[in-house]
């Protein structure tokens, strides 16, 4: 029993790290339940266990009398002097009554105990350790699995990452190295827990204060941060010293310093952005890489409306609404990302404006000259030259009948303004006409007569085809003479 013992002290004190008195108080308290059972229910049992030995010595502080009534309370005056000399009736004396032989069931009980005892003892060590250790960050080895928490050995001790401490992106392995932040350190049912976890937005300020030492020594400060765990974080930095670039610093020398907290995080994107008072500014440094078109702040409500191009709203919201979501968080506002509208409804006022003249000039009815200007034809002129009936009813979901309707009036809208000028043509072809004839009664030379028909060129529109006949020969001039009007 004492080398068992023995061995048992220095493997606890040595690979528990816990004290060998406090191993001895646990044991001593084991033993005197167990003891009971092999001693009777003696007065004022005491246990008593060298710790460098091993050796255990069980006493009763017993009264001494002339005659022993009570022999678990009571000692008898001859037997007390042989203990010591000076005993006297009615004194006290401490009387040791370890049994030769504790025996087998005693032991074991005792050993059960003071095993219970020790555990105890080991939890409140870790407790006493690691109460002042929440918020650091601890390395250990996945040990086992348990449902889906993992279990992990920390070395003397057993932390537990809870599944909704995990981060969803990562798998684990037994006897995979893994570091990870302390949340708490719980007093449970079992006993206190070591609460791990590697979600925790905490965990990446603390990678941040080791791999930086700017924000160790406060040069830096991290302002705000915001993480969805396994996809993206965004971290807020400011310094007040103005020769400090608070970004570079965190980023470090080709990027070294940044590239060894993603690795931590298994590829988790990490954005780091300069902090500012100014809402605007900071909204927009956050949201980047999208270029921000304009920004609407209601101070009120605490709320931030964005607007970006079309081609930009991807990012500026990005992957799952991440990049919206975080920089929320990031900068204490709800932020609002809108496509901007401006450029839409300028060219829809312009769309408006050409259906409204071709409806004008066509007389058509402003649904249908919208579909028309929508189609691609947004003139009078390519309506009538450039387009036929099929292609009208196709833009329009038309039968080709519909199409050709207003086909037609197009053509007869553009087509009537081409022809106005040619009456006024004929008129004056019919006046050279008659200028000619009277020339020819007249008795006007061949050459005078020809003489007309080029000043009937060059006031007629169109140049007239009749060639007038000779004077001497009066009745062409006639016929000529009434056939004018009809031309």
């Amino acid at each position: 029993m004492t080398n068992e013992l023995l061995a048992l002290f220095e493997y606890y004190e040595k690979e528990k790290g816990i004290d060998r008195m406090t191993m001895v108080e646990a044991l001593e308290g084991a033993l005197l339940s167990a003891s009971r059972k092999s001693i009777g229910p003696a007065r004022e049992l005491k246990i008593h266990i060298d710790p460098q030995k091993g050796k255990i010595k069980v006493t009763s502080t017993l009264v001494v009398v002339d005659r022993v009534m009570k022999p678990y309370e009571e000692i008898d005056i001859f037997t007390a002097r042989r203990i010591s000399p000076e005993a006297q009736v009615g004194s006290e004396l401490e009387v040791e009554v370890t049994p030769k032989n504790f025996g087998r069931i005693a032991a074991q009980t005792a050993k059960q105990a003071m095993m219970q005892r020790l555990r105890q003892a080991e939890k409140e060590m870790i407790y006493d350790e690691f109460k002042d250790r929440a918020g650091d960050i601890v390395s250990g080895t996945v040990r086992r699995f348990e449902r889906s928490d993992v279990m992990v050995d920390l070395g003397k001790f057993e932390g537990v990452m809870p599944s909704r401490e995990r981060v969803s992106t990562e798998e684990y392995n037994i006897g995979d190295r893994i570091r990870a932040y302390v949340v708490a350190v719980e007093n449970g049912p079992r006993g206190p827990e070591i609460i791990l976890s590697r979600s925790h937005p905490n965990f990446v300020r603390r990678l941040f204060e080791s791999e930086v030492s700017e924000i160790a020594d406060r040069t830096v400060e991290i302002r705000a941060l915001a993480r969805e765990a396994g996809y993206r974080t965004k971290v807020a930095v400011y310094s007040a010293d103005e020769k400090v670039d608070p970004v570079g610093a965190c980023v470090g020398l080709r990027g070294a310093r940044v590239k060894n907290i993603v690795r931590e995080l298994n590829n988790e994107k990490v954005d780091i952005i300069r902090w500012s008072d100014n809402v605007r500014e900071f909204v927009e440094d956050a949201l980047k890489p999208a270029k921000i078109r304009s920004i609407a702040l209601n101070e009120e409500e605490h709320r931030v409306r964005v607007t970006v191009d079309e081609e930009e709203l991807s990012k500026a919201i990005g992957r799952r609404g991440q990049n919206a979501r975080l920089t929320s968080r990031l900068v204490g506002w709800d932020v609002q990302v809108e496509k901007d509208e401006s450029a839409h409804e300028a060219f829809e006022a312009r769309v408006t404006d050409a259906a409204k003249g071709l409806a004008s000039e066509v007389g058509i009815e402003m649904e249908v000259a919208l579909g028309l200007v929508r189609g691609g034809i947004t003139s009078l002129e390519m309506l009538a030259n450039d387009v036929d009936a099929v292609d009208v009813a196709e833009i329009l979901e038309v039968s080709e009948e519909e199409g050709a309707a207003i086909l037609a009036k197009a053509e007869s809208a553009f087509g009537g303004g081409d022809a106005a000028p040619e009456p006024a043509s004929d008129e004056a072809a019919a006046e050279a006409s008659e200028e000619s004839a009277g020339d020819a009664d007249a008795g006007a030379t061949a050459d005078a007569s020809e003489e007309a028909g080029d000043e009937t060129e060059e006031s007629a529109a169109e140049p007239v085809d009749a060639e007038p006949e000779t004077a001497s020969d009066p009745s062409p001039s006639s016929e000529e003479e009434e056939e004018a009007p009809q031309a």
